[in-house]
């Protein structure tokens, strides 16, 4: 295709009648103006924050929920209208959103500090400045006048991984150090048992009040997919069963609402380059294969080769059968690869960590159970569709060199 092509390609796309209204809705990273299902959240998170427009410190709330339960949206929702009323009061109240996960701005205790220390005009190189120093900038700096801050930290727990729990027992007891100002946090994670590995002391200073999501279930993401198809494509363009396709998909995985709508989003790319008018049920199915199989190729070039010959063993051993595999079967042949390619086995604790990292990311399910005298083990079951296990075992063969 040449140069004029190309134009020509853009100039008919442009003339082109989209299937979408308002593609961004599905988006996961959208704040809708309205939350279905997450009422009796609202209210909680509602209640701690109230205190702000009094200008009182409100206490500091971790929320806990597997991927896609609505933790970030909920939060985001009720800080947004907090925000907009302390706007039209004029009260000195600010809101600060930081994703942990994110490189280069929350991966580390200097980053952390130093990226809340600009948003109040200090000028902070990226590196060079002793961590203290980097403190005192920003005690400095927020210390000026009277105001409150909340800082929202999502995906506290890659925060912990990565720098230690040393940075949050130093947030929370920033406070004592303050006159003018004050601080409370909102910590956000896809762990539940995160804070049982904190330090006690950073734990009875971090979590004043906790909150769990349940996950979704079929019909509650059904209404989140009714409520956002609504505005995101043309009227009558979602053929009957997609919306339902879609929810039952996302339900069979935690109960993912974040899922479902990327279901629902790629489906009408999919149908879209197809010039059709309209999404069916095979688009959901395109768009399902297609969604696993970016999540996979991304596990493989960006992950550790530990991380690749785990999913590995998993992949091995529940295409040899249709019962549920457990962890220490899981070991067993994740040892005998890593001995096969020469790499030095990790402990089973930090297989572990590996399996729940993949838990969280949706490649597989895990549930605890008990064995008796033998004691608990974790039961494993792929949540990737068992269509993909062939690609994806000579995918990683290939990179392994197996």
């Amino acid at each position: 295709m040449g140069q004029r092509d190309l134009s020509s390609f853009f100039k008919n796309y442009l003339k082109k009648e989209s299937i979408f209204t308002e593609k961004s809705v599905l988006q996961a990273n959208h704040t809708p103006t309205e939350l279905c299902h997450r009422d009796e959240q609202i209210s909680v998170i509602r209640d701690v924050l109230a205190p702000s427009v009094r200008l009182n410190k409100p206490s500091n709330i971790f929320l806990y929920g597997k991927t896609g339960t609505g933790k970030t949206v909920t939060v985001k929702f009720v800080t947004n209208e907090l925000m907009t009323f302390c706007e039209e009061n004029d009260l000195p109240v600010r809101v600060f959103y930081l994703n942990c996960k994110l490189k280069r701005v929350a991966d580390t205790e200097y980053r952390l500090i130093a990226q809340l220390a600009r948003e109040f005009g200090e000028d902070i190189p990226a590196t060079g400045l002793p961590t203290d120093e980097v403190y005192k900038m920003f005690l400095s700096s927020i210390s000026k006048k009277k105001q409150l801050l909340i800082i929202i930290l999502d995906e506290i727990d890659q925060l912990v991984q990565k720098a230690g729990d040393e940075i949050l027992y130093n947030l929370t007891r920033i406070n004592t150090e303050l006159q003018n100002a004050q601080i409370s946090i909102i910590g956000i994670s896809n762990n539940l048992t995160f804070s049982n590995d904190l330090d006690p002391r950073v734990k009875s200073s971090l979590s004043e009040e906790e909150l769990v999501f349940p996950p979704y279930n079929a019909v509650q993401i059904q209404d989140i997919l009714k409520h956002r198809a609504e505005r995101a494509f043309k009227k009558n363009s979602i053929k009957p069963g997609v919306i339902e396709k879609c929810a039952a998909l996302a339900a069979r995985e935690h109960g993912d609402a974040r899922r479902a709508l990327e279901l629902l989003r790629v489906a009408g790319e999919i149908a879209e380059r197809k010039s059709l008018a309209y999404v069916d049920m095979s688009h959901i199915d395109e768009a399902e294969q297609k969604i696993e199989r970016d999540k996979i190729y991304d596990i493989v070039i960006t992950q550790p080769k530990q991380h690749q010959i785990t999913l590995y063993s998993i992949l091995k051993l529940s295409k040899s059968r249709e019962t549920s595999l457990y962890t220490s079967e899981v070991y067993d042949v994740y040892k005998s690869i890593c001995i096969e390619i020469g790499l030095k086995p990790l402990t089973s604790r930090r297989l572990l960590d590996i399996l729940g990292e993949f838990d969280m990311l949706g490649l597989i399910n895990t549930k605890v159970i008990s064995k008796g005298r033998y004691g608990r083990t974790k039961e494993i079951t792929l949540a990737i569709p068992s269509s993909s296990w062939d690609k994806n075992i000579d995918f990683l063969k290939n990179t392994l060199d197996l």
